[in-house]
């Protein structure tokens, strides 16, 4: 069955090492989905490029020469919120991947992944969903139970739309099953979504839901 140009994700890949940065290309253009619009080998060069080519899934190293790839992360999250990054790491330096999540990050792979493993997690943050290990995972759902002051998103005025979808983001439903629930299309979720991203000064689907957690409990009070 032919792909349509609809259904093609366009990846790009930032990684200095070049035998790992051929290696991944290879991976992507081996799925007939996937198309590689480039291997960039700095965050600098990435951010240089990534406006002109403007891929959809960024697959990133998470230690550059230079500039990180979390900051380079951050940024391209500011500019490109509705870009889809998943950090491409050699060892599992949980604290290093739970930074790159924050800075706006949808998931992580270990160099050491399979091809299959690879194509899947881009597949995955195409449909809202986030490629991660057990225990980042659990880091997210207790980040959730810290106490953030977050005033911005007490005086922000979200839509009701914006509302129902950020209630069922704090649930952990990926994009295509919030759309499910509220009967609209994923592109709409989406544009919902970099709309609150927008108001909440926010770059990642967690800090959204963090900050809107937050504003919920303090309007809510002390028990």
């Amino acid at each position: 069955m032919s792909i349509s140009k609809e259904q093609v994700t366009d990846v790009a890949i930032v990684e200095d090492n070049a035998a790992l940065g051929a290696g991944l290309r290879k991976i992507v253009e081996s799925a007939e989905d996937f198309r590689c619009l480039g291997v960039w080998t700095s965050a600098e060069e990435a951010l240089k490029k990534i406006d002109a080519f403007r891929p959809q899934v960024v697959l990133m190293d998470i230690n550059l020469p230079g500039m990180s790839g979390i900051e380079a992360t951050a940024r391209i999250k500011h500019h490109l919120p509705e870009l889809q990054v998943i950090m491409v790491t050699v060892y599992r330096d949980h604290d290093q991947i739970f930074a790159a999540l924050k800075a706006g990050a949808s998931g992580y792979l270990l160099k050491r992944s399979t091809p299959e493993e690879v194509r899947q997690a881009v597949r995955d943050v195409r449909s809202g969903g986030a490629p991660m290990s057990a225990e980042i995972a659990r880091r997210v759902v207790e980040a959730f139970h810290q106490p953030i002051k977050s005033p911005e998103a007490e005086s922000v005025k979200l839509s009701k739309r914006e509302t129902e979808i950020l209630e069922h983001l704090t649930k952990g439903l990926a994009n295509k099953e919030i759309a499910d629930r509220l009967d609209i299309s994923v592109e709409t979720v989406r544009v919902h979504l970099r709309r609150v991203y927008e108001k909440l000064h926010v770059h990642s689907r967690t800090e959204a839901a963090m900050k809107f957690r937050d504003s919920k409990e303090d309007k809510r009070g002390p028990l």
